[in-house]
């Protein structure tokens, strides 16, 4: 098991606008595993860029967005059925969601009957409405409207839009009332979906959360409303209720940290609220929040530089800047030599563990990475179809203008025979599992000892080009000889250090 960085940000090859017909990670496995022995992890730091290019930007034309999101859902649709699939393990039990329990049940047979009454709509009434009276075609369309807003609402559990999670997943805590932990969830989830989740995310970081309910309005509604949030900037009442609550804790003295958690569309309603935030909020108050993501479905995540020099910094040196820390001081003591299975590294040619994994260390990362949020991660299995489609088709690709907004955060970049997109099935129990007890066999915390977490990432030197594949069972390296250190996910993982109800080292 092996997770590869290169500085490039991007290992994929292609010119002008093509993209790669599979994810990222091809170097060392097809994405479509279908066994436990194919399973890589590429880790990529904020966007430089490789030499795929995009020449478009969320700062164009809606029209013009539109026309490249449909070109990509086509492109990319081969990966559609992991949007639920494979439907097992459920390794969390009735907090999965494809697990068979009443609430799931209800839910899964509720988003086929939407699924069909939609399709019914849009290829059988809509032609034909053209043909009839007009007052017989408002009257059809405005009874589905209601029929399907009824059923949405039963799916939702009312017009609620703030949850939390149930205390007995995670009791408030005295050392844990400077924290603020939000989340907003994906495409597709009812009210019992969201308490899943947000029960989840208590049981892995032993917080209470806050859930802001985006809610559904069945699977082609809610495909058409992540079109029209990625390229018209449209923000639902969710996004709008979630924006005024941030703001509240960032400007309260009380909390020192608000984390921000997103899954899929709740990503892209994430953006949009970074983009607001940016516009208002001085920037020492931004300094406290940080933002980590599953399944990112936006177009683009915000978090420039506080000043010029960082820029240029980061332009000198991709290496620092694609890793989010500083390289003073990287070559360790008296110029000693890491070796890695790239090869054996020099003094300064690449930096030091410690190095590497200090912004994930340090209470606040935008004082050595010079961004103006804290710090912002994002999570992606490269057969997510909601993935490819947003997170992995943005971030790993060069933007063909210096002036075109880039897709910033740490990528993690996972290949597996489980990777879907469900925010529990698929993400958390793939990437931060939960340990049972022997005797209950009840879920008490998160697993310290997880695959994920303990594969190991290939940190190349500055300027290579080359790309370092490790499958589980075997190594390659392409492009020849190369240099780099060894870490493992979790010593480059921030979110890693905040299970079990722990916090990152800080230095």
């Amino acid at each position: 098991m092996a997770t590869v960085y290169t500085p490039l940000a991007s290992s994929w090859r292609g010119q002008g606008n093509e993209q790669p017909t599979h994810p990222p990670a091809t170097t060392t496995t097809s994405p479509r595993c279908s066994n436990g022995k194919n399973k890589t992890t590429k880790f990529f730091g904020s966007q430089i860029g490789g030499r795929s290019v995009i020449n478009y930007s969320y700062t164009d034309m809606p029209w013009k967005l539109m026309g490249w999101d449909l070109l990509y859902f086509f492109k990319y649709l081969y990966a559609f059925p992991y949007i639920v699939w494979p439907i097992t393990p459920t390794d969390s039990g009735d907090l999965s969601e494809l697990s068979l329990t009443r609430g799931n049940i209800f839910s899964i047979s509720m988003h086929l009957l939407l699924l069909i009454l939609q399709l019914l709509f849009i290829f059988g009434l809509l032609p034909v409405v053209f043909f009839l009276p007009v007052w017989t075609a408002i009257v059809l369309i405005a009874l589905f409207i209601l029929l399907n807003y009824g059923l949405c609402l039963l799916l939702n559990g009312g017009t609620q839009v703030e949850h939390h999670s149930s205390p007995e997943y995670a009791p408030r805590l005295e050392q844990h009332a400077k924290e603020q932990w939000i989340y907003i969830n994906g495409i597709c989830a009812g009210e019992h979906w969201l308490q899943s989740n947000l029960n989840r995310l208590a049981a892995t970081f032993k917080r209470p959360i806050l859930g802001i309910h985006n809610k559904t309005s069945g699977l082609i509604f809610d495909v058409l409303e992540v079109l029209i949030q990625r390229n018209w900037g449209y923000a639902t009442k969710d996004v709008r209720v979630c924006y005024r609550i941030i703001k509240e804790k960032l400007y309260d003295d009380q909390y020192d940290k608000v984390v921000f958690i997103l899954h899929s569309q709740g990503a892209v309603e994430g953006g949009m609220l970074l983009d607001w935030l940016l516009q208002e909020l001085p920037q020492d108050i931004l300094g406290k929040l940080e933002v980590y993501t599953f399944g990112n479905a936006a177009n683009h995540f915000n978090n420039p530089y506080m000043h010029k020099s960082g820029q240029g910094k980061a332009e000198s040196d991709p290496l620092r800047a694609g890793t989010d820390s500083t390289l003073q001081g990287s070559a360790g003591p008296s110029g000693e030599r890491s070796r890695s299975r790239g090869g054996e590294v020099e003094g300064g040619n690449a930096p030091s563990l410690q190095s590497l994994a200090s912004s994930s260390n340090v209470a606040h990362p935008s004082v050595i990475s010079d961004r103006v949020i804290g710090h912002i991660e994002h999570y992606a299995y490269t057969t997510d179809f909601v993935a490819l489609w947003g997170v992995l088709h943005f971030a790993t690709s060069k933007m063909a203008s210096d002036t075109l907004p880039r897709f910033i955060g740490r990528v993690f970049c996972r290949t597996s025979p489980r990777g879907g997109h469900q925010f529990v099935q698929h993400y958390l129990d793939g990437m931060f599992p939960l340990e049972r007890d022997e005797e209950t066999g009840e879920l008490k915390g998160c697993d310290e000892d997880n695959e994920f977490m303990e594969s190991e990432v290939v940190v190349a030197g500055c300027g290579l080009e080359e790309v370092y594949g490790v499958t589980a069972t075997a190594s390659r390296r392409e492009g020849g000889e190369g240099e780099g250190v060894t870490m493992k996910v979790k010593q480059l993982s921030r979110l890693w250090g905040y299970r079990n109800g722990g916090s990152p080292e800080t230095r």
